[in-house]
């Protein structure tokens, strides 16, 4: 995708807002973990993208990842000016998102999520609310593609104890 060819900027950012814009927005609501805020910074995200897109750099990474590392670094700025003390991730969003059939599976992965640390939670957002690969992962985050997944299934295997699920 071209994203900063005069001539295929506007069609390939197009396509790439609508390829994007459920998942992104699940992302960035569970990091401010209010909808209305979350909509804002979903938009100054793609507002930001679209002003950079010339900075693309496909050797780093593909455009999905890009646009989640400056959604990400877009809604930590809306927390730090904000200067509140919420959790970093919305714990219910992130059990809603999970596969959970009884209300009791659902308050045990909410549990097991309250219990990671903030990196943890953000891998399980970026995975599982967000629906990015690992290497998407790795390229926002700032890590190798294995490096991620091996972080990953660590997290997937504290929650699997947590919630008393075998592996």
């Amino acid at each position: 995708m071209a994203l900063d060819t005069p001539n295929t900027a506007r069609p390939a950012f197009d396509a790439l807002y609508r390829a994007t814009a459920a998942d992104l927005y699940a992302y960035v609501a569970s990091i401010v973990g209010d909808r209305a805020t979350a909509e804002d910074v979903t938009m100054a995200a793609y507002e930001r993208a679209y002003r950079r897109r010339r900075t693309f750099d496909r050797s780093r990474g593909n455009e999905r990842a890009w646009l989640f590392g400056i959604a990400r670094n877009a809604a930590l700025d809306e927390l730090r000016r904000q200067r509140r003390s919420a959790p970093l991730f919305d714990e219910d969003m992130l059990a809603a998102a999970a596969p959970a059939d009884e209300p009791e599976q659902r308050l045990a992965v909410r549990a097991a999520l309250a219990g990671l640390d903030a990196r943890d939670r953000e891998l399980v957002a970026l995975k599982f609310v967000a629906g990015l690969t690992n290497a998407e992962i790795a390229d926002v985050i700032g890590t190798t593609s294995t490096n991620a997944g091996t972080r990953l299934h660590r997290v997937v295997a504290k929650l699997r104890e947590a919630c008393h699920v075998p592996s």
